[in-house]
């Protein structure tokens, strides 16, 4: 692990301490050491969606550490890079919505205009800053109705630093990378020797141990998911990594940023054969599981059962706890909303921003066994 790279932990333990409000646990480096409780695998998952971003800003360390303090199963994240190659958590393409670099005049000049997803965006990109320079950025929250108290006192961490927090945890905590907008980093940015941005996750994930199929014993010391929207990413990183993969799924009108389909297209059973062999599951937009008319959810489609019957995970997003974000069927309480999904819908994990709530919610309706 680059020192270079790295938050010291009593620097970063320092920094966490300020937010007394809401306190968290010391990272295990400075606690007691021993046999780490196991991953749970008799409910469906809890992945920390970008950390607890429902309390602090998106994938900073705070959101990750909390929401292990909160339960969380995974703690998911973007990975993106930056221009001199390190690769960083951050889930947009570009920083304008969740950091301050509009208040820092020495990168005025770095607006650019680039095609992203077959889309003209402008605005300032990861893509052209070091690493030296995106750290002098601080985090904010993305949604004012959320906490703000937080925003500027966190940097953007690199994914070293990401797998380290999971690594640290006092149990067993897996990691869920994206491989995010592959085509436009791809295009962006060069390694050596002609690597590509697929080969530097790989990479970075066998340097920490990460391997070993889904419920191998490999696995479940160091639980991983792979995702993205990407196919031919995931078919490309097949030879190099047998860690479970999970492919992404939006809209069913989006087009696909790589091969150029629908997302109708994607979810066709001659696509879900295809993509087997290559992942262990899928993880649609909740809306292209049960369509929404009016703030209501309509009849579901049939995605989880041709999904569970090719033996392919479903692990659905977002689950927020806002009333902007809940559909008017389930009253305003979230734990309406996680009852209708696990228990009717019968999916097998949840992306949530708000870790602490679908743990309470498990707990109370699903309690682990007295070993777990």
């Amino acid at each position: 692990m680059g020192v270079k790279y790295l938050l010291p932990l009593l620097l970063l333990s320092l920094l966490i301490a300020e937010c007394a409000s809401r306190p968290l646990y010391p990272l295990p480096s400075v606690a007691k050491s021993g046999t780490k409780k196991p991953l749970q695998t008799s409910r469906p998952f809890n992945v920390a969606h970008r950390g607890a971003n429902g309390e602090f800003p998106e994938e900073t360390a705070p959101a990750y550490m909390r929401a292990i303090e909160e339960g969380a199963d995974f703690i998911e994240s973007d990975i993106l890079s930056t221009k001199d190659g390190v690769l960083i958590c951050h889930h947009d393409v570009n920083l304008d919505d969740t950091t301050d670099v509009a208040d820092h005049k020495e990168f005025a000049d770095r607006k650019r205009t680039y095609e992203v997803q077959g889309m003209n965006m402008t605005g300032f990109f990861t893509v052209d800053f070091t690493l030296e320079e995106l750290k002098t950025l601080g985090a904010k929250q993305r949604y004012p109705f959320r906490d703000q108290q937080y925003n500027g006192k966190f940097p953007i961490i690199t994914f070293d630093e990401y797998i380290s927090i999971a690594l640290d945890a006092p149990r067993v905590v897996g990691i869920y990378p994206e491989i995010k907008n592959p085509v436009f980093i791809n295009q962006q940015v060069k390694w050596a020797d002609g690597k590509k941005f697929e080969d530097e996750i790989v990479g970075t994930l066998k340097k920490y141990g990460y391997k070993g199929s889904y419920m191998s014993q490999d696995w479940l010391k160091q639980p991983i998911f792979i995702q993205s929207f990407a196919a031919t990413s995931l078919v490309y990183i097949s030879n190099m990594t047998d860690s479970p993969k999970v492919f992404l799924i939006d809209d069913v009108t989006i087009l696909t940023e790589d091969t150029n389909k629908t997302y109708a297209e994607i979810t066709s059973d001659a696509y879900l054969d295809y993509i087997k062999p290559y992942v262990v599951g899928i993880g649609p937009w909740k809306d292209t599981i049960v369509p929404v008319s009016n703030n209501r959810l309509t009849t579901p489609t049939d995605l989880v059962a041709r999904a569970h019957s090719r033996n392919l995970q479903v692990h659905p997003y977002t689950y927020r706890n806002e009333n902007q974000f809940l559909h008017s069927g389930f009253h305003q309480d979230a734990y309406l909303e996680y009852d209708y999904w696990i228990n009717k819908i019968g999916v097998d994990g949840l992306f949530t921003d708000f870790t602490g709530s679908l743990h309470n919610f498990q707990e109370l309706s699903s309690p682990l066994p007295k070993l777990q």
